[in-house]
């Protein structure tokens, strides 16, 4: 898997990708739940929404609404499709543990970052 890092910079690039911000509705739940919360949530919802290929596939995933959710569309982790042209992880394969840690790691990553700019002192551990 490639460096988080250099993938979020290249997301950032996308005017789409780009667009997506935490509101302060998002930014209270962060806030009350902590990021070790959060990384549970994403973890969850990517074993339940992403890891195989749904019927509705680029449909599952809010836009709006959680956290979790905005974060995915910001990092391209909404749907199967995304995943595949943003990580070249093929739509019909079943994710791995492996790839599921690395994709929430990507959320989580993105969520430190929306947090930091924000300045809100929020438990990042």
């Amino acid at each position: 898997m490639k460096n988080i890092n250099y993938l979020l910079n290249n997301l950032n690039k996308s005017k789409f990708r780009s667009s997506f911000k935490l509101s302060e509705k998002d930014k209270a739940i962060i806030k009350q739940k902590g990021i070790e919360t959060m990384k549970q949530h994403a973890i969850e919802i990517l074993e339940k929404r992403i890891r195989n290929k749904l019927s509705n596939d680029g449909k599952q995933t809010p836009l709006k609404g959680y956290p979790i959710f905005i974060a995915q569309h910001a990092t391209a982790t909404c749907c199967r499709k995304c995943i595949n042209k943003w990580y070249k992880i093929p739509e019909n394969k079943m994710l791995s543990n492996e790839e599921i840690e690395f994709l929430s790691n990507m959320i989580i990553e993105w969520i430190k970052q929306q947090i930091r700019m924000w300045d809100i002192n929020p438990k990042l551990e």
